[in-house]
């Protein structure tokens, strides 16, 4: 190997001042010199220290201290302690079954990640296999961000007195009042409660929404635990990390230019949703009586009753009776006439609104641009509906008709202006 003339030097140095040092004797003081002098002061300050040194204690114990205390001292802890502490009162203390998603496999086990086919079957693995003491551990491994847990509550009960529950709250409101359980209620839930049954129909434990699929469920599982809301579309998310994903794929600018015809689009997600559904033509959805496939899921509803004669499927509102004949529409109308959801705020004004859409027609009213034009006399509007109802003109659309005398109206207000004048003794409906 190769050697340089500096590194000889730092050898030599090095092996000099090492032969100074080979015939001393350097030895630990003893318990016994440490109190002779002149070190007799030194120890007893160690003695004085040794009677103030805090032994290390979880943070559980010094919750629990600060509860028996009653003192004014707070206790402050992370986010992530915070949701591991609420999470693990529910589990170590009810019957609920924890599990991790679901795939076409099955339901991975909470705590080793096994797979199994149906929920019975991860039941018996985890009372078989796994202890309660392990839930904090487990949790532990979870990034604070993502830190959630699928838990399955049929014929939920409190393990602590064996009282039935109906549902995650009631379990919550039982262990506070009957067993003294503390949860940090000032932070979000992160435990998501589902019945598994057996028929493969989801039922939503919050709103009593029925699902098909896990999938749909767990997506719509945002809607009632928005522990994060998108300030760009008011999308809600169980957690942080969702909501980057969302984010990410919905609203992170860019060019996505499609290989095949060249269209662009401004996010990855619309991307991929145009090359499934147009080039790829992915036909995820099977008709379920004969072999034909769909790109969507209405398309395979409408083929059921046109071909098969299936009765139209009509997802119900279980608050007002109206039917829709999408899931996505009636997930709309929940979110915008029942939870009444109004995300997106006016700048100017108290004015609330559910879309952002909803937000720029609105704005018009402050900023009074015009930029619909008509194309035949060149006036300006506000707003598209405006300049519809406008164009109704030039078309002679006149599509109110006075009851009395059958002469018609492009405009409602010149009916209503009609009916005063001629036939003041009928009034309009």
């Amino acid at each position: 190997p190769q050697h340089f003339e500096g590194d000889e030097e730092d050898i030599d140095r090095e092996a000099e001042f090492l032969k100074r040092f080979r015939h001393s004797t350097f030895r630990l003081p003893t318990r016994m010199s440490l109190y002779s002098t002149p070190l007799q002061g030194y120890a007893a300050h160690l003695d004085m220290l040794r009677g103030k040194l805090i032994v290390p204690k979880t943070i559980e114990a010094l919750l629990q201290e600060e509860q028996e205390r009653g003192s004014g001292v707070k206790i402050y802890i992370t986010e992530k302690v915070a949701h591991i502490q609420n999470a693990s009162i529910i589990l170590e203390h009810s019957n609920v079954t924890p599990f991790k998603s679901r795939n076409k496999s099955g339901f991975p086990c909470f705590y080793c990640r096994n797979i199994f086919e149906n929920l019975d079957k991860l039941r018996d693995h985890q009372q078989k296999s796994h202890q309660k003491s392990e839930i904090k551990k487990v949790l532990g491994t979870y990034g604070a961000e993502c830190l959630i847990v699928y838990v399955d509550i049929t014929d939920l009960n409190c393990s602590l007195c064996y009282e039935s529950m109906q549902n995650i709250n009631e379990l919550k409101s039982h262990l506070t009042k009957m067993h003294n359980k503390k949860f940090h209620a000032e932070y979000p839930d992160r435990v998501i409660p589902f019945k598994l049954s057996t028929n493969n129909v989801y039922e939503c434990q919050v709103c009593g929404f029925n699902f098909e699929t896990f999938g749909s469920i767990e997506r719509h599982m945002n809607v009632h635990y928005r522990n994060c809301v998108c300030s760009q579309c008011g999308t809600g998310f169980v957690t942080k990390y969702r909501l980057k994903v969302h984010i990410k794929s919905m609203h992170i600018g860019g060019t996505f230019p499609c290989d095949i015809c060249k269209k662009v689009y401004t996010t990855q997600q619309k991307h991929k949703n145009h090359v499934d559904t147009v080039h790829k033509m992915v036909k995820r959805f099977k008709c379920p009586k004969c072999p034909e496939r769909f790109t969507e899921y209405f398309r395979r509803q409408k083929h059921l009753v046109e071909i098969h004669g299936v009765a139209p499927l009509r997802y119900k509102c279980n608050v007002c009776d109206k039917a829709f004949e999408r899931r996505y529409t009636l997930s709309r109308h929940m979110k915008r006439d029942h939870l009444e959801e109004r995300d997106f705020q006016c700048q100017l004004c108290a004015y609330k609104c559910f879309t952002n859409v909803e937000l720029k027609v609105h704005m018009v009213k402050h900023n009074g641009e015009r930029i619909f034009e008509c194309s035949v006399c060149k006036k300006s509007y506000a707003r598209k509906k405006t300049l519809k109802e406008h164009m109704r003109i030039h078309n002679n659309d006149r599509r109110f008709a006075c009851a009395v005398c059958g002469q018609t109206f492009v405009q409602k207000c010149s009916l209503k202006g009609h009916i005063k004048t001629h036939h003041a003794e009928y009034s309009l409906p």
